[in-house]
């Protein structure tokens, strides 16, 4: 199944439970974990963590966080050296492109950002593998690492394939050893292979958040519908 996350914000749906009941923790915060099935070129999954980002630091003082990250390749078949992400754009969505392109740059400028569809895109699985690799050392060095991939790839140009992009970007969030894991094509390849086999068979759009095992989200979704969402998790 490949997905378009060009998309709206979705409304969101209580899913069934998977059998993860809401916990307190040993601050007495309210516990609350957050799957994020995600691709690295999708910009309404970058729009979706800013905006899960807000919801987070204004309900720091009543939930303790735990947020993994999980891959999903919307394009699994790109080629590795890249292509120009204004070719793909045109050739996916035709004249259409110019309305998709405004209308994300008006959506990240409301971000303080501007959005470049300047340079390269083309296959994730690196940029994936790095994200597996960063959450083995620390959930908040993967949860920065994809802020500052997203940071690279939508607002300066930088190719998500780019070996030299992604090592530098795990530098600066703390990841040990990030230019020897990737030299290995086979490093994560496993992990991230299962990855994309038992979370891209439950969703129909990204980005997808699942709240303490109970709660789905679809689609870049503004703070307040997270705020409710945290809400509702921590009650039941």
């Amino acid at each position: 199944m490949r997905l378009n996350c060009l998309q709206n914000f979705q409304i969101p749906r209580i899913s069934r439970s998977i059998a993860m009941a809401s916990v307190s923790s040993s601050n007495g915060k309210k516990f609350i974990q957050i799957d994020i099935t995600s691709d690295t070129v999708c910009p309404w999954c970058f729009v979706g963590k800013k905006n899960l980002d807000k919801a987070i630091a204004s309900s720091n003082d009543k939930y303790a966080f735990e947020i993994r990250w999980h891959p999903f390749m919307l394009l699994p078949s790109a080629p590795k050296q890249g292509v120009l992400k204004k070719e793909v754009l045109l050739e996916k969505f035709g004249p259409r492109a110019v309305q998709i392109e405004a209308r994300m740059a008006e959506v990240f400028k409301g971000l303080g950002m501007d959005y470049d569809t300047a340079g390269l895109t083309g296959s994730t699985l690196d940029s994936h593998r790095l994200i597996y690799f960063a959450g083995k050392q620390g959930l908040d060095k993967q949860h920065n690492l994809v802020e500052e991939l997203g940071i690279g790839y939508f607002t300066q140009g930088k190719y998500i394939g780019d070996r030299e992009f992604l090592v530098e970007a795990a530098n600066k969030v703390g990841v040990e050893g990030a230019a020897e894991f990737l030299e290995d094509q086979n490093n994560g390849l496993k992990e991230v292979t299962e990855e994309i086999n038992k979370y891209s068979s439950l969703i129909s759009g990204v980005p997808h958040y699942v709240i303490n095992g109970k709660y789905e989200l679809s689609g870049g979704q503004p703070p307040e519908v997270f705020l409710r969402a945290f809400q509702a998790a921590a009650s039941k």
